[in-house]
């Protein structure tokens, strides 16, 4: 796992901060926070709002932009979290919060910044999603230059995934052959027993934060416009064409002017079940705080999967913001006019 280094960041200083299950703060405005201590892309997003006086959207697409250039942890951007097949996809969204126009893009192939592609697919078409290699021929008749996404590393790391048997995969055991010991191409084997099937697989989840992170960042700026927007490379190993939550609305992220924002990273296959984002977002509509509104929504999947891992962070229209996790411990990046840098806040899990 390649973590992006915190301390080579010029522009920002950083503070961690040991809180309870939850965090809540009082409301600032503007304000930027994303998921996990990517500290160069919040304050590539918080020059763009407070030092050039851009906009919401501005700063989601130049912040995340960071992170896909600079491999955030090797789990978005290029480079990272190769298929079955050894292959590097990419998944992204972004979401104005005033208009609720939303671009996104999934498994988009051979084309670097995903984000960016996304936010074309809001600004120039009447659609939402676009996805494999339809999105990247809309990326190229917009402009984007087609490259290989795999690097050594990740070649590497595929060639010691298919010499340690394929493992851990997402296959469960109702195929032949058996997942648990060989690679695939594994075909249909007796009748799935899904409830069984599904406990066994959350026993013991391959999601963890050494194989999977999203960037997912919400934004308000100094007019009050919110935005949101995520950008991921999925999950190591992952079955092909296989799009997690990241890129979908009210799952990964999610924005409403009216109320705030939310966004998401972790196992995304279980977070999207449950639209946890939107979740945050109208709970707070009705009135909870950040901090129990994303408590609330975390409560909601480990009703299901006890055993998931993943997290959230919340902000409301008034600048409160909050984070909360579930199966590990959870770092997050913010900044406003009262912290004036970049502030890495730790939380431990529920």
């Amino acid at each position: 796992m390649r973590r992006t280094p915190i301390f080579g960041c010029v522009a920002c200083a950083w503070l961690i901060l040991m809180i309870r299950c939850t965090a809540g703060y009082a409301p600032v405005l503007p304000v930027v926070i994303n998921t996990w201590p990517f500290v160069n892309a919040t304050a590539k997003a918080w020059h763009v709002i407070w030092v050039q006086n851009g906009s919401a959207l501005d700063a989601i697409e130049q912040g995340c932009t960071v992170c896909e250039q600079e491999q955030c942890d090797g789990t978005v951007g290029f480079g990272g979290s190769p298929d079955e097949n050894g292959e590097t996809t990419l998944d992204a969204m972004i979401m104005d919060g005033v208009t609720h126009d939303v671009g996104a893009v999934g498994a988009l192939r051979q084309v670097k910044q995903a984000i960016s592609v996304a936010r074309r697919v809001m600004e120039y078409t009447e659609e939402t999603f676009l996805a494999g290699d339809q999105a990247t021929a809309f990326a190229v008749r917009m402009g984007f230059e087609t490259t290989n996404l795999s690097t050594p590393e990740s070649i590497k790391e595929w060639e010691a995934w298919k010499a340690n048997d394929c493992q851990p995969n997402y296959w469960q055991p109702d195929v032949v052959p058996d997942p648990t010991k060989s690679c695939g191409p594994y075909s249909p084997g007796a009748v799935p027993r899904r409830r069984m099937a599904r406990n066994r697989r959350h026993l013991r989840p391959p999601i963890h934060e050494g194989n999977h992170d999203t960037i997912g960042m919400v934004a308000i700026d100094r007019d009050g416009n919110i935005a949101s927007g995520t950008s991921t490379n999925g999950a190591s190993h992952k079955v092909p064409g296989r799009v997690g939550d990241g890129p979908m609305v009210g799952a990964g992220s999610y924005a409403d002017r009216d109320v705030g924002a939310c966004a998401a990273t972790g196992d995304g296959d279980v977070m999207m079940r449950c639209w946890t984002c939107d979740q945050a977002v109208e709970s707070m509509r009705l009135g909870m705080s950040p901090q129990d509104a994303t408590a609330d929504a975390i409560r909601r999947i480990e009703k299901f999967y006890p055993t998931f891992i993943g997290a959230i962070v919340a902000v409301n229209k008034a600048g409160e913001y909050a984070g909360a996790c579930h199966g590990w411990t959870f770092t997050f990046s913010v900044v406003n006019p009262q912290l004036q840098n970049v502030t890495v806040v730790t939380v431990p899990p529920i």
